[in-house]
């Protein structure tokens, strides 16, 4: 899981940083609001924890222009400010959860944790043209007929599917699917594919998934 800390008191940020490394999460810490924003923008993360009142742009107005992007991924308020007015105005910002200063890192670790919980809707499906995945029962058809896929399959599938019609980098499926955070061989990510496109008998014209050479894969129904 990979975190993206935008806090401007170095005390504060090596903390959080230490503190979620230990706990097996990749952390990456910006000071200001201008280059947390670029970063959040520009990389994949699984949860932003941002101060209200840095540098540059405030996380406010971090948080707003991240959520015209985004919807989804879970941001958590870190500041002094207490009022109900205050917790009140951040959520409406976009903000998950809202945390106060000075806190304990049991109650941060706890919160990251309820907000990385997945929420999967009751029966919740994926589809690409004949292929439906379905979330819950962990199953994989195309038409009628029932797909045997391993774990690995089902996640790369799954992973791939979330983000139909957009190019899902290779160091992206390496870091969501596998969950590793460094230099890889990537060339695993070929054989699960080719495995994936066997099995599911995915071929164009029709749904397919698509290599986008020297990138990665995408999903596209034709």
């Amino acid at each position: 899981m990979k975190i993206l800390v935008i806090e401007d008191e170095p005390g504060i940020a090596n903390f959080i940083k230490q503190g979620l490394e230990e706990e097996s999460f990749s952390v990456d810490v910006v000071h200001d609001g201008i280059s947390g924003l670029d970063y959040a923008m520009s990389y994949d993360y699984d949860l932003l924890l941002v101060d209200w009142i840095i540098p540059g742009i405030s996380g406010i107005e971090v948080c707003r222009q991240f959520r015209k992007e985004n919807t989804t991924t879970p941001i958590i308020f870190l500041t002094a400010k207490d009022t109900v007015q205050d917790t009140v105005f951040g959520l409406q910002a976009g903000a998950n959860d809202y945390i106060k200063k000075p806190f304990a890192f049991e109650e941060l670790l706890e919160r990251i944790r309820v907000q990385l919980r997945p929420k999967t809707a009751k029966g919740e499906k994926l589809i690409l043209g004949d292929i439906v995945l379905n979330v819950q029962s962990y199953q994989v058809f195309k038409g009628d007929t029932e797909i045997s896929l391993t774990q690995k399959e089902f996640a790369l599938l799954e992973y791939l599917l979330r983000n139909k019609g957009k190019v899902c980098r290779r160091t992206q499926i390496i870091e969501n699917v596998w969950d590793i955070h460094f230099e890889y061989n990537t060339g695993v990510i070929d054989v699960y594919i080719n495995a994936l496109r066997k099995k599911l008998r995915l071929e164009e014209p029709g749904p397919h998934i698509k290599t986008i050479r020297g990138i990665g894969y995408i999903a596209k129904e034709e």
